[in-house]
């Protein structure tokens, strides 16, 4: 096949800060050290928004959530999976890694998710000051307070379509 006959899709990277500007303004006082955003992230690709969270790999029209509109839109580049190709993978990732009962708030999150989708559509990985963020709040003595509480959150925006939410 001809390198110039092949069909590649855009990647977008949304960023969504969850705190609604609250983490830029209240974590030097809680934490002691300066946050700009509680972040939740999604892969756009096909005309679709895909995200991880507590009822699994669920998708939706490109900001469609109750979130809205991302704050944030990174270009990761372009993919040459085909949307077909794409939605296997993200099925086989939703029958065991990202099931909705796998989802925990600091290791296996919606950022854990869209990275790993990032580097299998383009090589690349989010941004770092994203998926450092859970480090960043345990790394605190009030991180490390609340993480009990937090750790039971499973943050689902509604608005989306469960592509694979299936329980075994």
């Amino acid at each position: 096949m001809d390198k110039n006959d092949t069909t590649t899709y855009s990647v977008q990277l949304y960023i969504y800060d969850l705190s609604r500007g609250m983490a830029r303004n209240l974590s030097p006082i809680m934490l002691g050290k300066q946050l700009d955003g509680i972040w939740h992230s999604a892969i756009v690709v096909y005309g679709e928004e895909f995200y991880f969270g507590g009822v699994g790999i669920s998708s939706c029209s490109p900001g469609g959530t109750m979130l809205g509109s991302p704050d944030t839109v990174v270009e990761l580049g372009n993919t040459e999976v085909t949307e077909e190709i794409f939605m296997d993978y993200l099925s086989s990732l939703g029958e065991n890694t990202y099931r909705g009962d796998k989802y925990r708030l600091f290791e296996h999150n919606c950022n854990t998710f869209t990275n790993e989708v990032a580097q299998f559509l383009t090589g690349r990985k989010i941004p770092s000051y994203i998926t450092d963020l859970p480090s960043e709040v345990l790394s605190t003595p009030f991180g490390q307070i609340l993480r009990p509480i937090l750790d039971s959150i499973h943050i689902a925006p509604p608005g989306g379509n469960i592509i694979n939410g299936r329980h075994s």
